[in-house]
């Protein structure tokens, strides 16, 4: 099976991410910035079910991090042929109370992210002939959300280089999608009010494990035909 690096690995969806492709057979890579317990953590919770993974720190906003993580993951010598983007962060506040920290810090995690780690890897996943590129972006990069003007102009930004560079990589067997989640469980959005859970047709919130068992599926051979395309998980909520 393939080798993958799943970026913001260590917490929530990532995590069930890494977990369901080590359960697809994957070799997996957990990426994390800061929080070596819990990649650690889903580490070993991959072992103990007998899959294989490994952790990797690195900030993919800085550009010479990444470059001198993959290197140390010897990404030339042994390719990832899986690569999904999930680090990101949040940083709300009405627009005109948002901060220049929290635009860049936002959008650099989310867009040079994806840049930083993806372009280095598309070649070898060219020359091996079969890729896959998970881009993890939001219902708010869909349709907006009030004071995350900065969090839904990166996840839209995301949607757009899938897009792009789908049709860059279709006729190399590598395919390109987006995976938009609505309201997950996870310790992002655990603040958020009773009453934005009942706007949601099914009445509750998604587990990360629900967005783990598409990302596994758009991984697969069997997805071989799904490319450019950004698919909602967010229980009927758009």
């Amino acid at each position: 099976m393939a080798r993958a690096l799943v970026t913001g690995g260590s917490r929530g969806i990532g995590a069930a991410i890494c977990r369901a492709l080590a359960v697809a057979g994957h070799d997996v890579v957990v990426n994390y910035r800061g929080n070596r317990d819990a990649a650690e953590a889903v580490v070993a919770a991959i072992a103990a079910a007998g899959g294989k993974a490994e952790t990797a720190c690195f900030d993919v906003s800085d550009a010479e991090a990444v470059q001198a993580g993959l290197a140390a993951l010897d990404y030339a010598g042994r390719p990832f042929a899986i690569l999904v983007n999930n680090a990101g962060i949040v940083a709300d506040a009405p627009f005109p109370a948002l901060e220049r920290d929290a635009w860049t810090s936002v959008t650099r995690t989310t867009l040079d992210g994806f840049y930083n780690v993806t372009q280095p890897l598309v070649m070898p996943m060219v020359r091996g002939k079969w890729g896959r590129i998970v881009n993890i972006s939001s219902v708010s990069g869909v349709v907006g959300n009030r004071g995350q003007t900065n969090y839904s102009a990166a996840k839209a930004g995301l949607i757009g280089a899938t897009r792009s560079l789908a049709q860059e990589l279709a006729k190399r067997n590598i395919t390109v999608n987006a995976v938009a989640p609505g309201l997950i469980d996870t310790d992002m959005v655990r603040d958020v009010p009773p009453e934005a859970v009942q706007m949601i047709p099914m009445r509750r919130m998604g587990r990360p494990d629900e967005v783990a068992s598409l990302v596994a599926y758009l991984c697969s051979d069997a997805a071989a035909y799904i490319t450019g395309q950004v698919i909602g998980i967010n229980g009927g909520l758009v």
